[in-house]
């Protein structure tokens, strides 16, 4: 491990752990400088990835102080937090605005042509064949491979469900879970989340936005049984969770006896240095159902999303969807595959991430 890193992973853990409290400040750089005896680059790598987290916040000549709160609001009266809320509608409209960047940033056209030829050459015949329920193998044994080594999601194949978009997986979430179940949506949120689930003739309760996240006091006043969040770069205001919304995500699932969505899509073009860490992830109970999308990252025309089902989840899903048939043409699906297994996906989401970094200074 880089010994950014491993600072990171050694203030990361004292910050969970509550030895570094809410609102603390932490050892200077010149103090971690000389407890881990190394340079002050370093020791800045560490500290950036946890302000780019929601673990720190930097103050112009005064250092680093602690904003990572795991607000466990079940246990207090706590009315919502400083950082969770946006001042006036001014500073939402111009955070908006700020965040907002519809860039394409999908494949050449070379490298899709290149891909599909390479297909076509390995499996000939084999394409035309009718694809799986829950997708092709070698596409989900690849996202498998791909999740444990970009994410760090451990996650078997057999989890992995193929859909045809994610607004397509969103309704066979309603299908398995229930339309007699509640959904809470952020809001300001993308449109289609709610338009699905009522689509489905589910009931929705919309969620107001913080600055961070869900408000606090929303979490607590729904009567929701399953989230449906964005943690990363909400549509179309931009919102980031940071680690503390996570874990109060995580806590309220565990106390509502809840389930959560996670919407990750477009989470691989993060600019920090280090892959955000997902809700799936965290999770430890099983609650945690992780959707993305290929739209963004290859190309608008690439309908293709999967979901990652939970363990606990995973006979139920198998059940109630026994009867679908996968959308997604088996074409498609390995040219998706082959695109990752040759290294050339990575290397697309690479030169995307850096010039992004470079783009805001980083």
């Amino acid at each position: 491990m880089k010994k950014y890193m491993d600072i990171y992973e050694r203030l990361k853990k004292d910050i969970t752990d509550g030895v570094y409290k809410t609102g603390s400040r932490l050892p200077s750089k010149r103090l971690l400088c000389e407890q881990f005896g190394t340079s002050v680059i370093t020791v800045e790598h560490a500290y950036d990835l946890l302000i780019d987290e929601g673990y720190v916040n930097a103050v112009e000549k005064r250092g680093y102080f602690v904003i990572y709160d795991s607000m466990d609001f079940f246990s207090n009266d706590r009315k919502g937090s400083y950082s969770d809320v946006f001042y006036d509608r001014s500073e939402f409209e111009n955070y908006f605005e700020n965040q907002t960047d519809n860039e394409y940033n999908g494949i050449s056209f070379d490298l899709y042509s290149k891909t599909v030829r390479k297909v076509i050459n390995i499996y000939q015949e084999d394409i035309l064949k009718k694809s799986p329920p829950f997708g092709n193998t070698e596409l989900r044994v690849t996202l498998s491979d791909y999740l444990l080594r970009s994410r760090g999601i451990r996650v078997s194949p057999e989890n992995i469900m193929i859909g045809a978009g994610a607004e397509y997986l969103y309704s066979v979430i309603v299908k398995v879970i229930g339309n007699d179940k509640t959904y809470g949506v952020e809001t300001p949120g993308y449109g289609k989340i709610k338009e699905v689930y009522e689509n489905e003739r589910a009931g929705t309760d919309m969620l107001l936005l913080g600055k961070n996240g869900i408000k606090s006091s929303e979490l607590q006043r729904t009567k929701a049984d399953v989230l449906h969040v964005t943690p990363y770069r909400s549509y179309p205001t931009g919102v980031i969770a940071t680690a503390g919304k996570k874990t109060e995500y995580i806590n309220w699932s565990a106390k509502k006896d809840g389930i959560i969505i996670e919407d990750d899509f477009e989470s691989e073009f993060s600019p920090s240095i280090k892959a955000v860490d997902t809700l799936f992830s965290m999770d430890n109970e099983g609650r945690v159902i992780y959707v993305n999308t290929f739209t963004r990252t290859i190309a608008p025309s690439v309908r293709i999303a999967y979901m990652i089902i939970p363990d606990r989840l995973l006979k139920l899903f198998k059940e109630k969807t026994s009867f679908i048939s996968c959308p997604v043409p088996t074409m498609e699906q390995l040219f998706v595959a082959q695109l990752i297994e040759s290294g050339d996906f990575e290397r697309h989401i690479n030169r995307v991430r850096r010039f992004l970094r470079n783009k805001k200074g980083k």
